[in-house]
């Protein structure tokens, strides 16, 4: 049970998320429980829904997206959002198992998007705090600038989502994948 309050449907959220929560589930078929918790402060969900729209215009493939956010999800232990992005994973990005294990493990076995991965890690294990290696890494599996800065972005995104969840203890609303324990 969530410890703190996911609106039973949009219509009992406050009055300022309504039209977010309608336009996510006009995308998405559904509210899940994410976005009605954050509805209790619109100005979080708009953030957050603001976002995830303006990272969807970017440049990195959306594949690029759930890989991140699986790797992000697995250091932080959020087993809402490994639940979520090994759904979305699977079914949207057409990810398969053995891709999802090694993005959780900080890495890919398509070579760009190890990159990716990699640096995203690397972005949060040194808290941003990268070095030069890192960097000329990244650029030389052919990200640009622009990309690069959209990872860090989507580490920030998902790292937020994760806190959250892990805070508020959300309902999984998806197939329920589990973080690994740590030893």
């Amino acid at each position: 049970m969530s410890r703190l309050t996911t609106h039973a449907t949009i219509d009992a959220a406050p009055e300022g998320s309504r039209p977010l929560l309608e336009a996510v589930k006009k995308q998405l078929g559904l509210a899940p429980n994410i976005f009605r918790m954050v509805a209790s402060s619109p100005a979080a969900l708009e953030g957050y829904v603001g976002l995830l729209g303006a990272l969807g215009k970017g440049t990195l493939p959306a594949a690029t997206h759930e890989r991140i956010a699986l790797a992000v999800a697995e250091v932080n232990r959020c087993d809402y959002c490994l639940s979520a992005h090994t759904y979305l994973g699977r079914n949207v990005a057409k990810l398969d198992d053995a891709e999802m294990a090694a993005n959780r493990n900080g890495m890919s076995h398509d070579p760009k998007a190890d990159a990716a991965v990699r640096f995203a890690c690397v972005v949060m294990e040194r808290r941003g705090h990268v070095s030069d290696n890192d960097l000329r890494a990244i650029k030389a599996a052919g990200y640009t600038e622009a990309q690069i800065i959209e990872v860090i972005q989507h580490v920030a995104l998902n790292t937020w989502t994760n806190y959250i969840n892990s805070v508020a203890q959300t309902a999984i609303d998806f197939p329920v994948v589990a973080a690994r324990k740590v030893a």
